[in-house]
């Protein structure tokens, strides 16, 4: 059986890129993994803790993204984005993320990442509005389709989570990608510190980015786990092939 470490491995090799990550509200489902197994890369199995798996929908702010150890892409490297991901594991013990789709308001990017990674960026139209403890994210899908796919989330943000539960530690302590490249699965290592995470309340939730990236009847269904983290800087490593 692989263990789950809630702590990031260091990165071997040369770093790609690095990001701040703010004002992230995660979202999640548990679902039975058989529905997940048919949408995650050859090489990957569902993640699961407790028979489960999770579904998260997660939007958040992208700050001062750039290229290794150089500056800040300037316009380019901040904009609001908003992911729906699973979460899998290789035969090498590695528990990383898949993402069904990213929405960003910036179209180069989405252009970019998709040629660059194959990650399923989509161009949106998003905003992101705090009035101290409530936030609220808005997004609508113009590229590609379904165009219009999108909706809105409100959230008021509670006291800081001293201990996480495993399922907040199983959802967020999360240091690598798959992805699917040109016929093979890629593994794409990150290195982050923990999170400080906040407990979250729900107060709107209209979606349909779930439904859209393949994950059917959770609309109207309450989620299972909702908490709230201000702010992390994420490096990534290089890209490795998953065996299988």
């Amino acid at each position: 059986m692989n263990t789950f470490n809630p702590l990031a491995p260091p990165l071997v090799g040369p770093r790609i890129m690095r990001q701040d990550w703010t004002r992230l509200t995660f979202v999640h489902w548990a679902v039975d993994p058989a529905i997940i197994a048919p949408l995650l890369p050859a090489g990957t199995r569902p993640d699961t803790l407790d028979g489960v798996t999770y579904v998260g929908l997660i939007p958040f702010e992208m700050r001062r993204a750039g290229f290794a150890h150089g500056p800040a892409v300037p316009f380019f490297g901040d904009f609001a984005e908003t992911n729906v991901r699973l979460y899998s594991v290789d035969e090498e013990g590695r528990h990383g993320v898949v993402f069904r789709s990213l929405e960003t308001s910036r179209l180069l990017v989405a252009i970019g990442a998709r040629v660059a990674f194959a990650t399923p960026y989509m161009w949106a139209r998003m905003r992101i509005s705090q009035d101290a403890d409530r936030i609220e994210y808005v997004t609508r899908r113009r590229w590609p389709g379904p165009r219009g796919a999108g909706g809105r989330l409100v959230a008021t943000l509670g006291d800081p989570i001293t201990h996480p539960s495993s399922v907040e530690e199983f959802v967020t302590a999360r240091f690598g990608l798959h992805t699917r490249y040109l016929g093979r699965t890629l593994w794409i290592p990150n290195h982050h510190v923990p999170w400080s995470l906040r407990e979250a309340t729900l107060d709107v939730l209209d979606d349909d980015l779930v439904a859209a990236a393949g994950v059917p009847g959770l609309a109207g269904r309450a989620p299972d786990s909702v908490v709230h983290a201000d702010r992390v800087h994420t490096v990534f490593g290089m890209p490795t092939l998953v065996r299988g």
